[in-house]
């Protein structure tokens, strides 16, 4: 088995959605005055390749807790829509054209915008290329189990997308995992493949950083 790392650094001062506290990660022990290294880091949760819970944007929904470990594995699909402009609204239209023929029942779909690869471009802080909210509902009426995509938010910045966006995926038991990297390798790889993104287990939390990756026998 090979491992393919989708997954995004954390940095001192990184790039971050715009909405959440400035990443702070600060050296605070090292060798050899300490005899140890350590670090502290102050973010959000939902900073980095992270897990959306439906917590996150539903009211008494569930929070990572209450989802079995094994809900982060699963097959995926990945949807090619390099090179993305910065209007790019993935609908269902979109979505039927690159997916109907593929059975989505209890898979991931990985949307690949290619502005994972852009993340000191000020374009990313706009929050491009987003899911809209007709093609999350064509994704709830597929019986996804989650959507990831190479950005910080799958809805974009902007309400009119975001919010029902996001709650019509986490509203329906589908979790979202954001800030992905999808390195050129994973292009050549037949479909579906194996998906983990297993958050880390904070007690009560709405989402979580995540080390995703693909498995590749």
């Amino acid at each position: 088995m090979r491992l393919i790392d989708l997954s995004q650094p954390i940095s001192d001062a990184g790039p971050n959605c715009p909405a959440h506290p400035p990443i702070r990660l600060k050296q605070v022990a090292d060798h050899p005055a300490d005899g140890w290294r350590m670090e502290v880091l102050e973010c959000a949760t939902h900073t980095g390749s992270h897990c959306d819970a439906p917590l996150h944007k539903m009211d008494g929904g569930a929070s990572l807790d209450d989802l079995p470990i094994a809900t982060w594995v699963c097959d995926a699909y990945l949807v090619d829509l390099r090179p993305a402009s910065d209007d790019l609204a993935i609908t269902s239209e979109l979505l039927e054209e690159q997916l109907g023929e593929h059975d989505l029942d209890d898979k991931v779909v990985l949307l690949c915008t290619g502005f994972g690869e852009l993340r000191e471009d000020p374009r990313w802080k706009a929050s491009p290329a987003l899911l809209a909210p007709d093609g999350a509902a064509w994704l709830v009426e597929q019986g996804v189990r989650g959507v990831g995509i190479d950005h910080y938010s799958i809805g974009g910045n902007d309400d009119e997308y975001n919010i029902p966006t996001h709650e019509t995926l986490l509203g329906n038991g589908v979790w979202v995992v954001e800030d992905l990297a999808f390195p050129a390798e994973v292009h050549k790889l037949s479909q579906p493949v194996r998906f983990w993104a297993l958050p880390i287990r904070i007690a009560g939390a709405s989402g979580a950083f995540c080390r995703p990756v693909l498995e590749v026998s």
